[in-house]
């Protein structure tokens, strides 16, 4: 799956397809009755917000997608195979955003939820998602959140680690001293689940040149709980030197070096997978052209 994600990115982005994805919000919900309010961001969308069609999907754990209503002209449409009476769409023009309002909240309605709209290519885009997880239970904040520092040849590898947070849903994204997402050279692992706890913890890379180690960067996340973000100068301010992304204390945790071998571990083999596949497409290619201009040599005179 990773491998087919990493290709069809790939092969929007060679077509030059920019896709405005709508940004959900909380990204995730914990709850066990009463309502609960669903947004859909679309800050950034450059379209006829009040003309276009915005769908709302449902994905429930190992199920396929399910679309369960949408909102054009007005008016809020229901598909048959979801209770009318519970779903609630607004828009608010002025902000780009549209609220899906879901009443009575039961266990079955456990999901991941999706905003949709077709872009003028007619491409369905879906937003960041929402996951709602039936639960008395709660949520609790990261424990522990810092940016550790190594320096590898000629860049700087920025390690942010968030430990100890309930539910297991998290959004991390790197932002510049501008202000702006940073994108490129940044890898955010799978969430991991403590072994002694129901907890999870999550890291994410972000490699730069050397010659940028005095620029700021931030690592911000947004969970259910609360929304923060840490600045990569704050940990090297602390010591003159790299620190190292082995065993670091702090808040009464310690983060294990073979942990972090191991999510580099796996990073570096989907890098080789690619590569891998590459070159066997490669070589099917070559192998295939050198087959039919053999198959269209002639087989010479007949004794």
């Amino acid at each position: 799956m990773l491998l087919l994600a990493a290709l069809v990115a790939t092969t929007s982005w060679s077509y030059g397809f920019t896709w405005e994805i709508p940004i959900q919000s909380p990204v995730s919900i914990t709850k066990s009755q009463g309502s609960i309010r669903l947004q859909c961001n679309f800050e950034d969308f450059s379209g006829n917000f009040d003309k276009t069609a915005i769908h709302w999907y449902q994905q429930k754990e190992n199920k396929t997608l399910m679309r369960m209503t949408y909102f054009t002209s007005g008016a809020t449409v229901v598909d048959d195979s979801f209770q009318r009476h519970r779903y609630m769409i607004q828009t608010v023009s002025r902000q780009k955003l549209c609220i899906l309002t879901i009443r009575n909240v039961l266990p079955d309605d456990a999901a991941s939820y999706y905003c949709a709209y077709w872009d003028e290519y007619y491409y369905k885009v879906f937003g960041s998602g929402t996951k709602l997880i039936v639960s008395d239970k709660g949520n609790s904040a990261p424990a522990h959140f810092e940016i550790l520092r190594e320096r590898h040849k000629n860049e700087l590898v920025y390690v942010c680690l968030i430990e100890k947070f309930y539910p297991g849903v998290i959004r991390v994204k790197w932002i510049d001293e501008a202000n702006k997402e940073v994108t490129q050279n940044v890898v955010t692992g799978d969430v991991w689940k403590s072994a002694e706890e129901e907890t999870y913890s999550v890291s994410s890379w972000l490699s730069v040149p050397l010659e940028n180690k005095n620029k700021k960067y931030f690592c911000s996340y947004e969970h259910e709980s609360k929304e923060d973000s840490l600045s990569t100068q704050a940990s090297s301010e602390s010591s003159s030197q790299e620190q190292d992304c082995g065993t670091e204390h702090g808040n009464g945790t310690v983060f294990n070096r073979d942990h972090l071998t191991h999510k580099a571990a796996q990073l570096v083999y989907i890098v080789l997978l690619l590569k891998s596949f590459m070159y066997y497409v490669i070589i099917l290619f070559f192998f295939f052209k050198y087959r039919t201009r053999t198959a269209a040599k002639p087989s010479g005179k007949k004794t």
